[in-house]
């Protein structure tokens, strides 16, 4: 029965451990797609097991990432579809940099997200407007020149009368 047990939680810490190694994974790839002249990712270390650890990175209490802060941090480059296996990811403000290319549509499948702030960027596409994004305000997309807005797809409805 022991070694049942033992069995059990060794399995159960395997698992928890590639979990942590695939969003150490996925934020490592958003590392190397981004340019940090400052070097404020500077400790996400992809060797580490856990990116608990690295700075503007949130976990919960079992090492899952649910926050991701990289405002105003004078970052440059393109988001990753990598980012999508951040599936326990809660709040991702990446607010205030040079960002460029679409919003993956990756993050459209993270049912946790609760809030995106992307603002003050330059993305470009289409905001998505399925899963998460459905209640995501639009002004945290604001000021991205070449980033179109749900509207003009015709899946907003506006009153053309005066």
């Amino acid at each position: 029965m022991a070694a049942k047990a033992a069995g059990a939680l060794a399995l159960a810490l395997i698992l928890a451990l590639a979990g942590a190694n695939s969003e150490g994974d996925a934020l490592s790839a958003l590392r190397r797609s981004l340019r940090d002249p400052g070097g404020v990712l500077q400790s996400w270390d992809p060797t580490l097991v856990n990116p608990c650890t690295w700075f503007h990175v949130t976990c919960d209490r079992d090492n899952r990432v649910t926050r991701l802060d990289l405002g105003n941090l004078n970052l440059s480059g393109h988001l990753v579809p990598e980012l999508g296996k951040l599936e326990h990811l809660q709040y991702l403000r990446l607010n205030g940099n040079r960002l460029s290319d679409p919003i993956p549509r990756e993050l459209s499948g993270i049912s946790s997200l609760k809030v995106v702030d992307v603002s003050s960027n330059d993305l470009c596409g289409t905001i998505p407007t399925s899963g998460p994004f459905e209640h995501i305000p639009l002004s945290n997309f604001e000021n991205n020149p070449r980033l179109e807005g749900p509207e003009l797809q015709g899946l907003a409805v506006y009153d053309t009368k005066l």
